[in-house]
């Protein structure tokens, strides 16, 4: 699109399917190099990525030329089938159906990145369910905390 130009910037969370601790720290830094390759074949900019053994965080700069929902639909099931492939868990690796999504104003963008890249310690004070539900709520969100997790 021509003499079209914007700024979003949106921070998607998504989890492991069952909230299972599957991510191992042995190979999610070769996660996040094969997602943040999916973003940019996507067309879109990967700011920040990071996550905990059950969940994930990705901050990206989104052009208005993509989905929001396909980019994460194209994020999951490439993630996934490469994690099967790489047979780097027992059974087979899922994430679990949906995602939050949360927008930032640019000035904003530091802030969340920090928060993204400190997850490690974050978490050791708060559960992914809490942080999950804190953002539904503070974003002012509408859901219904029974079909929030499988």
């Amino acid at each position: 699109m021509a003499n079209t130009y914007s700024q979003i910037y949106i921070q998607i969370v998504f989890a492991v399917k069952g909230r299972d601790n599957l991510i191992a720290s042995l190979w999610k830094q070769e996660l996040y190099k094969y997602i943040t390759g999916i973003i940019t074949n996507e067309g879109q900019k990967l700011i920040a990525i990071n996550g905990m053994q059950d969940h994930i965080h990705i901050l990206v700069g989104l052009k208005p030329t993509k989905a929001l929902s396909e980019l994460v639909r194209d994020i999951k099931a490439y993630s996934s089938r490469f994690i099967n492939d790489n047979q780097w868990v027992l059974g087979k690796f899922e994430w679990q159906e949906g995602f939050g999504a949360f927008s930032y104003s640019h000035s904003q963008i530091p802030n969340v990145v920090k928060y993204i890249e400190n997850q490690e310690e974050h978490h050791k004070v708060k559960t992914f369910r809490d942080e999950y539900l804190e953002f539904l709520k503070l974003y002012d969100v509408d859901f219904k905390p029974e079909y929030v997790f499988e």
